[in-house]
């Protein structure tokens, strides 16, 4: 078995990239409208992953709005900080750009598919990587909903006519790895991302990658 693979589905935060401050801003932003004191950029390894509104709730509670008395008013202010600077510090993590290259140039599609608001999402893409380097991104919409629900992968594996044997699914989470599963795709959990390998290895990840080269090898060999 080995070289069977038409199709690479990324997700965004602590895959492709380096993105927490860009998460922090906007939840801090809300934060601070409330009088809650700002949360450090590396607690959001554990806010962000599913979902805007979610990395919010979470965050208030750690600023002390354990009864979520702001969520609901705060979210869509929250939402608008991310649109307006939704690359904020945001980075590709080392490798990422030559090994999506190479899988480009061996025909294999790549797409993302994003828990971040599908404006967000495809603003830090295209930022990012460029315009028309993915075949696909998708971020959350109201037809979409977040992951772990595998509905945007099902999308993604429609549009291009590819097979769920013919697809990997990257990610540095327990979301990412769900949605997998739930997708019945192959989960690659990826080690340099918002959680630690233990994570990705309790929720069953079919395999785990510790680097960026590694990601067109087992194109070859899955």
């Amino acid at each position: 078995m080995g070289g069977n693979i038409k199709i690479c589905i990324f997700d965004l935060d602590g895959t492709l990239a380096r993105t927490q401050e860009s998460i922090a801003r906007p939840v801090n932003m809300t934060l601070s409208y409330y009088g809650l004191p700002e949360q450090p950029a590396e607690a959001f390894n554990y806010f962000a992953g599913d979902g805007l509104k979610n990395a919010l709730k979470r965050a208030l509670a750690a600023a002390g709005d354990t009864d979520e008395s702001h969520l609901e008013e705060g979210f869509p202010m929250c939402r608008n900080w991310m649109q307006e600077d939704p690359c904020y510090h945001a980075e590709p993590y080392e490798g990422i750009i030559p090994a999506l290259e190479e899988l480009k140039s061996r025909g294999i599609r790549i797409a993302v598919f994003s828990n971040k608001p599908h404006e967000s999402a495809v603003s830090v893409v295209e930022t990012i990587f460029g315009k028309g380097f993915f075949d696909h991104i998708q971020g959350q919409t109201d037809e979409i909903p977040i992951k772990p629900d595998p509905s945007g992968v099902f999308e993604i594996l429609e549009k291009y006519g590819a097979k769920k044997e013919e697809c990997l699914y990257f990610g540095d989470t327990n979301t990412d790895m769900m949605t997998g599963h739930n997708a019945g795709v192959t989960a690659v959990g990826v080690s340099w991302g918002f959680r630690p390998r233990a994570e990705l290895e309790e929720y069953r990840a079919d395999i785990i990658i510790d680097s960026a080269k590694e990601i067109p090898l087992i194109t070859l060999k899955w």
